[in-house]
Parts: C-alpha cells; sequence; structure tokens
C-alpha cells in the first residue's frame, strides 16, 4: 500500500471509516481512532480511510499517515462566506477527498454533480453516497472515483446490505457498467462484522464504508482489524 498526502487516488479494496459526530470519536478520542486506523492499515498491508468530524479534520490528517476524508463540502467559495464547509480550506487542512450526499446529508442530484466537479478541479477524491442502484446509476453518469451504495433503512441497523439485500450490490455494480463509468463501487449499510465485508467483496464491491460498527464497537482497533483482514 502506498499513500502520499496531496495527492488524488483511491486505492482498493479499501475500507472507508466515517466517524460521523459520535462523541466516542470527538478530540482526543477521534485521534486515538484514527491512529488505530493506521496501525491497521500498516500492519496489513491495507487502505484504509478515515472521515473524521470536520472540527477534527486539520488535526487528523496532521497525525496519521492514511487518507483522511471530510464527511461533507459545500459549494462555498474561499473568502467572505461563513460556517460552511469549503472544499479548497478541506485540502488545505490535508484532506484528500470527501463523502457526498450521504443520507444523513443529502443534496438535489444537481449540486452533487457540481460538487463532484469542484473536488476534481481542485485534485480531491470524491465518494458520492447512494441510496439504491437506480441514484448508483445516475451518479455513475457523472462519474465520482467512487459511490458508495447504502440503503438508508438498513445504516446503524446491524443488518449488513451485503446480506440482507445483495442485490443492491448487484444492481449497482450493472448500473455503473450501463452508464459506461469508471466509478468505483462501495458498499455501505449495516456492516459490522468481518463476515460482512468479505461478502460485500465477493458480490463484486471495491470496498465497504462503515460507520457505528466501528466507531461503537467496545474495542475499536479489534473492530477495524476484523473488518480489515477481509481486504487482505
Amino acid at each position: 500500500m502506498t499513500y502520499l498526502h496531496g495527492c488524488r487516488m483511491l486505492n482498493t479494496p479499501v475500507l472507508i471509516i466515517n466517524t460521523k459526530n459520535y462523541l466516542e470519536s470527538s478530540a482526543e478520542r477521534g485521534i486515538k481512532l484514527a491512529k488505530a486506523a493506521e496501525r491497521v492499515a500498516k500492519d496489513l498491508g491495507v487502505n484504509i480511510i478515515i472521515c473524521p468530524p470536520t472540527p477534527l479534520l486539520y488535526y487528523t490528517a496532521r497525525s496519521v499517515n492514511i487518507p483522511v476524508y471530510a464527511e461533507h463540502v459545500d459549494l462555498a467559495k474561499v473568502g467572505s462566506t461563513t460556517g460552511f464547509i469549503v472544499p479548497e480550506l478541506v485540502k488545505d487542512m490535508g484532506a484528500t477527498g470527501s463523502l457526498i450526499n450521504h443520507s444523513e446529508h443529502q443534496l438535489p442530484v444537481e449540486v452533487v454533480q457540481q460538487t463532484i466537479e469542484r473536488l476534481r478541479q481542485i485534485g480531491l477524491v470524491a465518494v458520492v453516497c447512494a441510496a439504491d442502484h437506480e441514484k448508483t446509476k445516475i451518479f455513475a453518469k457523472m462519474n465520482p472515483d467512487a459511490i458508495a451504495v447504502e440503503p438508508p433503512e438498513l445504516i446503524g441497523s446491524g443488518i449488513a446490505v451485503s446480506k440482507a439485500r445483495p442485490e443492491v450490490i448487484t444492481d449497482s455494480l450493472n448500473g455503473i457498467k450501463s452508464a459506461g463509468s469508471r466509478s468505483k463501487l462501495i458498499c455501505g449499510a449495516g456492516i459490522v462484522a468481518g463476515e460482512d465485508v468479505r461478502k460485500a467483496l465477493e458480490l463484486g464491491a471495491e470496498g465497504v464504508l462503515v460507520a457505528s460498527g466501528i466507531v461503537k464497537a467496545a474495542d475499536q482497533e479489534a473492530k477495524i482489524r476484523e473488518m480489515a483482514e477481509q481486504l487482505r
């Protein structure tokens, strides 16, 4: 595994950890989680990306040598804009990509496209979240670096989409292919165990997007390792 800060690439298979705004990923706890992810990535030689809470972006990017992504960015410009997450500032803080359109922060389709283009222009990776295979097909035409398909009803449920609704993954793959897209498919929602990761990869996904399955685990590092071992 190779990674350089500031380099626009998305290596797969990959484990993307979205830490959201849980207290377990806040302040020093968030840095501890990021460092645990870094240790596992180095030990196993696999690709792991950490998406910290926005206030921790700079500190996290300076604390670990694995890719750090924002959880969201806005289209606001650098300068006299207040309270927005500006892509250029995200890059300046050391992030190399961003999630877009998570089910907990959805955007109009036209805004998704504009955000993908903005990230591409400044050299950041765009991982677009999609609720189903129909949205995956729409977003695939925009050629983001990756599309993370996550049925909202399974997010945080502990019921893995790769087991409960495998057709979501296979139909999404077909949608990407039919669109002639270069986008990679990531699978999310309800991923809580290594077995869930293995099944997702067997179905054709090139990685998984995980949040509470890791952040809320009693032993975060052990859970990261359990899932990451399936990427080898």
